[in-house]
């Protein structure tokens, strides 16, 4: 069920789906999947399909983590990455594989410590994740080359624009339960450019009471 060839099939789908950047492809080829779900779904691990992880959450679909790992990559390479919401870790790790630093929070406790133990297990050590509301960002390690989010607000938070670096790149789904869009945000000098990439549906960003 975790055979190379199955890993073979998921590529190959992720290039029909338009993913065209070797390296993306690289290391979702190199990342294994089924550790970040549970057991009993490991036969469903190299399915391009989102499946849950507990706490109501999701792993995301690999063709997702494939797009937006390939956008935030499009200039080149990208040196800090803030990545809000770790969830399983999966996104993270692919991630992990092509930047040189990722600071990664989630705001679920449970989650946050299995994806930090399974993250060191499988000798990511360019990898700092806290518990933390992600809609705040991490402003201590700002500014940021790229952000990733892979929870939904109802609009960008004014946090993660003031945390991207000048010709940094925010990737983020945004919108309501019934309907989300996938945005990215460029910071240019004539300021934040955004750009609709595709229709998404992903978890919404849930912001913790101050």
């Amino acid at each position: 069920m975790t055979s190379q060839r199955t890993r073979e099939r998921l590529i190959q789908r992720l290039r029909e789906q338009g993913i065209r950047d070797e390296r993306v492809l690289e290391s979702i080829r190199n990342v294994p999947r089924h550790l970040f779900v549970d057991e009993a779904l490991a036969s469903r691990a190299y399915e391009d399909t989102a499946l849950p992880i507990g706490h109501s959450q999701t792993i995301s679909q690999p063709y997702i983590v494939a797009l937006m790992t390939q956008t935030l990559l499009a200039e080149g390479r990208v040196k800090k990455v803030l990545e809000v919401g770790t969830g399983s870790g999966y996104q993270t790790a692919v991630l992990a594989n092509l930047v040189d630093e990722i600071f990664s929070v989630e705001r679920i406790e449970p989650l946050m410590k299995l994806s930090r133990r399974r993250l060191r297990e499988l000798g990511f050590r360019n990898i700092q994740i806290k518990l933390s509301d992600g809609s705040w960002g991490w402003n201590e390690h700002a500014p940021y080359d790229a952000i990733i989010v892979t929870a939904a607000p109802a609009e960008v938070p004014a946090p993660l624009r003031e945390q991207l670096a000048l010709g940094g790149r925010l990737v983020i789904p945004v919108g309501s339960v019934t309907m989300q869009e996938l945005l990215l945000v460029q910071h240019t000098d004539q300021g934040f450019v955004q750009e609709r990439l595709e229709l998404v549906n992903f978890v919404p960003l849930v912001k913790d009471s101050v």
